[in-house]
């Protein structure tokens, strides 16, 4: 299941239900490029340094410390080696070439200690892995961008800090 699920990123059908381009289509981030002002070689620029070796290696190593459940593929962190180490060149052409999607995520409701529950959404390892290499080369970038005013997801920066900030 798991090597049939990962094959999907391969798939060449264009669109799903939900209109998103599917593997394989051509479309993907060189169809947003020119809608967001950056040309196709800009884009392909920060996925080369994303998917470059050293930037892998680091993202490997923090899925690894991470650990984590699997998401709906079933594949573990214990197994992903393996499995990368076979799958790697075609995942890697396919970030290359605009036309990967990450998986589903597999839903997960865990009980809250007050009653109710919370829904956790589980991805699975290799995209785990594709969202810190992809932040890794894309947080050096765009964060000196950001206005001062920014607090929300930034390093170095809380909720608290925007409370004051909105006070004084």
């Amino acid at each position: 299941m798991r090597t049939d699920e990962a094959e999907a990123y391969a798939s060449t059908a264009s669109t799903d239900e939900g209109g998103r381009n599917l593997p394989g289509t051509g479309a993907g981030a060189e169809a947003r490029t020119a809608a967001d002002g950056r040309t196709k070689a800009e884009a392909l620029r920060l996925m080369e340094a994303a998917v470059e070796r050293s930037n892998m290696l680091c993202a490997y190593e923090r899925v690894v410390k991470n650990q984590g459940a699997p998401g709906v593929d079933g594949l573990t962190v214990a197994e992903f080696k393996p499995w990368l180490q076979a799958h790697w060149p075609r995942v890697r052409q396919a970030l290359l070439a605009g036309e990967y999607l990450p998986a589903t995520v597999r839903k997960v409701e865990i009980a809250k200690p007050q009653g109710g529950v919370r829904t956790l959404g589980i991805p699975t390892v290799l995209d785990r892995l594709i969202q810190p290499a992809l932040h890794q080369v894309m947080q050096p970038r765009f964060e000196p961008e950001f206005s001062e005013s920014s607090y929300g997801f930034r390093p170095g920066r809380n909720a608290h800090q925007a409370v004051q900030a909105a006070r004084g």
